[in-house]
């Protein structure tokens, strides 16, 4: 079988004039009619669709392709034009604030996303070419170039350059995948060959229409060739789908037994001063959370009470004491790596100066003033526990 898919991925790479180009026309025809024509930042400023080679915004574009990392179109959508109205162009979002770009992000999660952009903004803003009226171009025009910014692999290299400029890169990212594992049947985990699925993604690249291939190849993963019962009947490729014809596509692409996902106890303490005001600390600027705000607090041990918890974390992340007062909210949160149940309590300062030993700073805030501070989702449910507690006396 894995000699029958390399005999598979050789026929595609050798025999553009007929396989290959059947499947370019095949597919270019079907999105002309069933493509996504109205994503907002693949159209001119007039609402228009370019030309072939007429380019787009760059900036708008890699925007879109960073926060399409890890999160549906239908999610990104808002925030894109949240984000585009603060920060219009590349100069706008360097000279932000960190802060401003974390709080315009809360709620689209993968926080370093927004970080990584950020640094890649001032990046492109200290690498631009002189130029007499200061108006340097500063976007790269090669892979190389989109790479070396933070967060930027391969596929969505490809993926900018092809938007924005209708260059002729090649793509592979969940969608393409699929689609492409799903055409030559590939019989193990994709993984494991994804040199030979680069190679076939480079090889079906219209070099004519690169940005109109590339935006139908992501619709068609998006919108038939989906993960779970895909709509063959519909597909421009099914003539020449190979899991179509083994008689059962929902079973590539073919995946690894995944890890069991950890699950963790966390203990959190809303800690209260005298005055009223509420402890928050902000979190090391690395990781998927990194610069964001929270409720301290910390992992359970195993034969821990969650009250102990509570007292050690303190003690240990900001040499404070508190008394550990009545639970406020238990809330379950899951991330693509772990699993966390968070377990808050309402607590009372005691003793000790608060002093940032795990965090970057922390701060003593009014409860009205926490909507001031961007933080992690799970944070947002606390905050809206802790509101209600408060009008309730």
């Amino acid at each position: 079988m894995i000699d029958s898919v390399s005999e598979r991925f050789s026929e595609l790479e050798t025999v553009p004039d007929l396989a290959v180009q059947s499947l370019r026309c095949d597919l270019l025809v079907w999105w002309e009619s069933n493509g996504r024509h109205d994503i907002p930042w693949k159209l001119l400023p007039d609402g228009s669709r370019p030309r072939p080679g007429e380019p787009l915004d760059p900036f708008g574009v890699w925007v879109a392709e960073v926060m399409l990392q890890q999160t549906q179109l239908a999610v990104v959508l808002p925030y894109w034009h949240r984000w585009m109205a603060a920060f219009p162009n590349l100069g706008a979002l360097a000279a932000a604030s960190e802060h401003d770009v974390l709080m315009l992000w809360q709620g689209l999660g993968y926080y370093a996303r927004a970080r990584r952009l950020h640094a890649g903004a001032r990046q492109l803003v200290a690498a631009a070419p002189p130029s007499p009226a200061g108006n340097g171009d500063p976007w790269p025009r090669m892979l190389e170039g989109w790479m070396a910014l933070p967060g930027i692999g391969r596929s969505t290299a490809g993926s900018i350059l092809s938007s924005a400029f209708d260059r002729p890169f090649a793509i592979l990212d969940g969608n393409v995948q699929r689609v492409l594992a799903r055409l030559v049947a590939y019989p193990v985990a994709l993984k494991r060959e994804l040199a030979g699925f680069w190679r076939l993604s480079e090889t079906l690249l219209d070099p004519r229409r690169p940005r109109a291939f590339n935006q139908a190849l992501m619709d068609l993963g998006a919108g038939v060739c989906t993960p779970r019962q895909p709509a063959c009947g519909a597909c421009p490729w099914q003539p020449h789908c190979a899991a179509y014809a083994a008689g059962d596509p929902g079973r590539f692409p073919v995946k690894d037994t995944p890890p069991p996902v950890p699950f963790q106890v966390i203990g959190v303490g809303v800690v209260s001063d005298a005055a009223g005001r509420v402890l928050i600390d902000q979190r090391l600027p690395e990781g998927l959370l990194g610069g964001l705000w929270e409720f301290p607090g910390g992992k359970q041990e195993p034969g821990e009470a969650i009250e102990a918890t509570i007292r050690r974390e303190l003690r240990e992340e900001l040499a404070i004491e508190v008394t550990v007062g009545e639970e406020l909210i238990i809330l379950e949160h899951a991330y693509s790596h772990k699993r966390l149940r968070f377990v808050v309590h309402l607590c009372r300062w005691r003793s000790g100066e608060p002093q940032p030993l795990a965090s970057q700073q922390v701060r003593w805030v009014a409860p009205q003033e926490l909507a001031s501070y961007p933080f992690p989702a799970a944070n947002a449910r606390i905050i809206a526990a802790l509101q209600a507690r408060i009008a309730a006396g």
